[in-house]
């Protein structure tokens, strides 16, 4: 019985101890890939891209409302028949719903491409934080940048320098 009881106090230490020696980590993961140079220039192509899609929108709309204002004159001065105005009516009708959908697909596009121009960026921020991670002997690493996510941290280190660091960019210090 003692055995046992010595056994079990042993196996207890040892869990401690190893507890006692695990490395915590943490980082601000949207500040690193703020910082990476690649996401500026993702950015900028996502911004171009943007605007090449907005300009077709403002085309569209401002198309839309030519034929509104030619509408509305021609309704006004009697020259249409009631018929004839109310197919006009209904076109327009149809490239209003043309207009809001095609701004709904803007952003599902925007989104996408984004998406696409980030997806290398973080692949590579988080293979530089396993890197790291493994190399410093750290069990876990916290994102400080999302709100709420760690409410206690003893004994963490921030690895933001060493990530930037393999990395090779500069992040804004606090």
């Amino acid at each position: 019985m003692k055995r046992i009881a010595f056994f079990a106090i042993f196996m207890l230490a040892i869990g401690v101890s190893s507890f006692a020696q695990d490395k915590y980590g943490h980082l601000n993961f949207g500040n690193l890939i703020s910082a990476m140079p690649a996401t500026k220039s993702a950015n900028s192509e996502l911004e171009a891209y943007q605007k090449q899609l907005v300009a077709k929108g403002e085309d569209m709309a401002k198309k839309f409302q030519a034929e509104y204002q030619q509408l509305v004159a021609d309704a006004q001065s009697g020259d249409e028949t009631p018929a004839n105005l109310q197919k006009r009516e209904a076109a327009l009708q149809k490239k209003q719903q043309e207009i809001v959908a095609y701004e709904q697909e803007v952003a599902q596009k925007v989104q996408k491409k984004r998406n696409e121009l980030l997806e290398p960026i973080i692949q590579q921020a988080e293979a530089a934080i396993d890197e790291v991670a493994k190399a410093n002997g750290y069990k876990m690493i916290f994102d400080s940048s999302v709100f709420n996510s760690i409410l206690f941290a003893q004994d963490s280190d921030d690895i933001m320098p060493l990530v930037a660091k393999k990395l090779g960019v500069t992040v804004p210090s606090k």
